[in-house]
């Protein structure tokens, strides 16, 4: 209906042209928005105020040129001017009534629009390094990216879901390292084991499996390990004693091809771990991008010399520098390291450019907040390249902290330093995982409340909703039980019935849903669709509390019936959005 109301303005201030009433250089965008108060009718605008200086004229008096000129529409009950020149319109119940009908014909398909134009967007979210399980945090960047991706196709565009797969450099080095030395543990040596590698019962897994399914064959002494090896500790330097201990076991391990079957083992393990708990988290990812794949087609190189031969790199203490000063960031930053190994940055670079690449006009990455850093170097590099740095969005996710009975969660006994998000979802299913993670914006720290996800009150915002549309389905069965049966057609004739204002409120909310969405998708806030879904789940129960659907009269009993059975429709279209279940039984 609003997209209605611009259109009969947009109409009104052109017949006004014409005619010589209003000369306007400029047509400004035209601002509509829902009144909050049901006295000044269903739909505002400022546009006199707004066009008063640029018309010269007196506002009020230009809100009554443009009454006058708009055009008929049935669902435009009248149009009255408030205040300094506000226009309120008034819908006839037609238009309500018009809409519930229209949900109930296009069904899952109600309330998606073209507003994206078919724009391709690459969205790429959690890409956590497959150095151990998910936690928590990353459990919010997956419910926001997952929904996000959601919204954006309801919105009209083209969008395609990725995952980046960090598998090359130092840190899978560590993790690598980290697998080999529990594993000499299992072989019978005393290990020291490093302070900063990856511990924790799925490195000993992992370590375990090796063991099992090959025996000695990766076993030498600790002390040949440790040869050469920098002290680790507070007496030492923590970075070169990983370091060293990664170079003797590329060294050591060479040869029988050890550290790729390895690397491999922990990668593959990791990751098939992570595929696991994001598919049965209901998050799915149209691809696995591989970092290494950058690596081995000589992406990475490319980019680097692409840098060089443009003047951006320098080298200093035996590193690579690009000059990200020199487009807006705060300081230079290393592609190469002094040891010749590519950084994390210059894979990045190669990445978005390949990105860029594939046909792609909007780059849409959901990092952790911690990364908001990390964004000024990126764009500089795309500007550096010739790229437009605005075809790089990037939306932040504050993490989430977890309390239990009224204290934070700081541990999981599993994982022994974070909680997982498969921890989570054993525990408050993954519905109520999904949902609370998506009730807050992104940016928005938020305080996740175990005790209220697993109730079953009012308080549970997502039991409030599911058991909203369960309500509706047991009316629908008891229906059935009476022997009687929902004449749908019957029912949208028998709409303009409904005049309580409970069910004018109802209505109402079911007219929001296609303009909520839309800007749930454009300002990427799955959140406003949460909230909304627990308003109309609020009118629901509100209704069903005060009126019985089953009456004796057939055309009212219909027409109600209809009416909640949109309902019905707009719960499961916006649940499944979010990734949450509409059940019908609870």
């Amino acid at each position: 209906m609003k997209q209605q109301l611009q259109q009969l303005l947009e109409l009104a201030l052109e017949r006004l042209q014409e005619s010589g009433t209003l000369s306007l250089q400029e047509l400004p965008a035209l601002l509509i928005e829902r009144t909050r108060d049901a006295s000044h009718g269903d739909f505002a605008t400022n546009v006199a105020m707004v066009l008063a200086k640029q018309a010269r004229r007196n506002p009020r008096e230009l809100a009554q040129q443009v009454v006058e000129a708009l055009p008929e529409n049935s669902q435009v009950e009248k149009c009255e001017i408030a205040g300094p020149g506000f226009i309120n319109f008034f819908l006839a119940q037609s238009a309500y009534t018009d809409i519930v009908a229209s949900v109930l014909e296009q069904g899952e398909r109600y309330g998606e629009s073209e507003v994206g134009g078919g724009e391709k967007v690459l969205l790429e979210y959690v890409s956590a390094n497959p150095t151990g399980p998910l936690h928590v945090g990353h459990g919010r960047g997956a419910a926001y990216g997952a929904a996000t991706a959601n919204l954006l196709r309801a919105a009209g565009y083209q969008v395609w879901r990725e995952y980046y797969v960090n598998d090359a450099g130092r840190q899978m080095d560590i993790l690598a390292t980290s697998v080999w030395l529990r594993y000499l543990d299992l072989c019978g040596e005393q290990v020291t084991f490093p302070g900063n590698g990856y511990q924790g019962d799925y490195i000993w897994d992992i370590a375990a499996t090796l063991h099992r399914e090959h025996g000695s064959l990766f076993h030498h002494p600790f002390s040949r390990v440790m040869e050469g090896v920098a002290a680790d500790g507070p007496e030492g330097d923590k970075e070169a004693h990983i370091d060293g201990l990664i170079g003797q076991m590329k060294a050591l391990l060479e040869e029988a091809e050890g550290y790729r079957l390895l690397h491999a083992a922990a990668l593959e393990t990791i990751l098939g771990d992570i595929r696991q708990d994001l598919a049965e988290f209901g998050v799915e990812y149209d691809e696995w991008f591989s970092e290494r794949s950058l690596m081995e087609a000589g992406t990475v190189d490319q980019a680097i010399e692409q840098l060089q031969l443009n003047g951006d790199l320098y080298e200093e203490k035996g590193a690579l520098w690009f000059r990200s000063t020199r487009y807006g960031d705060e300081k230079d930053r290393v592609v190469v390291r002094d040891n010749g190994l590519k950084t994390y940055f210059a894979s990045d670079i190669a990445y978005h450019l390949n990105k860029l690449g594939r046909g792609y006009q909007k780059m849409v990455d959901i990092w952790g907040a911690d990364h908001h850093g990390y964004v000024p170097r990126v764009r500089a590099a795309l500007t550096a390249m010739g790229q437009e740095p605005d075809t790089l969005e990037v939306l932040l996710v504050q993490f989430a902290s977890l309390y239990r009975g009224g204290e934070k969660v700081q541990m999981s006994t599993r994982s022994g330093s974070f909680v997982t998000l498969r921890e989570l979802r054993e525990e408050v299913g993954s519905d109520a995982a999904r949902f609370f993670y998506v009730m807050r914006k992104s940016e928005q720290h938020m305080d996740f409340d175990l005790d209220l996800a697993r109730s079953q009150s009012s308080d549970n915002p997502v039991y409030y909703i599911q058991y909203a549309h369960a309500r509706i389905h047991s009316v629908l069965r008891q229906l059935e039980e009476k022997g009687m049966r929902w004449d749908k057609q019957e029912g949208v004739e028998q709409l303009p019935r409904l005049v309580e204002p409970h069910e004018k409120s109802l209505m109402v909310a079911i007219a929001r849903y296609p303009e909520l969405l839309e800007s749930a998708a454009l300002q990427r806030e799955p959140h406003q669709l949460a909230h909304y879904l627990r308003d109309l789940a609020h009118e629901l129960h509100t209704y069903y509390n005060t009126h019985h659907f089953i009456v004796e009269d057939q055309g009212l009993r219909n027409g109600r019936i209809t009416l909640i059975s949109a309902a019905a429709q707009l719960f499961v279209n916006g649940l499944t959005l979010l990734g949450v279940s509409a059940p019908k039984e609870m």
